[in-house]
């Protein structure tokens, strides 16, 4: 489904995650994601990377919690 759009085979995309509790100078605490994405089948960094941002832009999960839960992305180990 992540490349459907765009036409490429992503082959098994996988991914993994992490949540961590961040916390404010008041004594309070947010959230903060982590979502390193593999796309075996696609080679190339910028398309990898590419795709992995539509995918978070669209994505119904990312657009409820936009703005309010710090997301840090990868494609194939690279930052995004």
């Amino acid at each position: 489904m992540l490349g459907r759009r765009e036409r490429v085979e992503t082959g098994d995309v996988a991914v993994d995650s992490s949540v961590m509790l961040i916390p404010n100078a008041d004594g309070t605490f947010r959230l903060g994601v982590e979502l390193a994405v593999t796309l075996p089948s696609v080679t190339d960094p910028a398309k990898a990377a590419e795709l992995v941002r539509t995918a978070h832009l669209v994505c119904p999960y990312s657009n409820a919690t936009r703005g309010n839960i710090d997301v840090a992305l990868s494609a194939n180990g690279i930052a995004v």
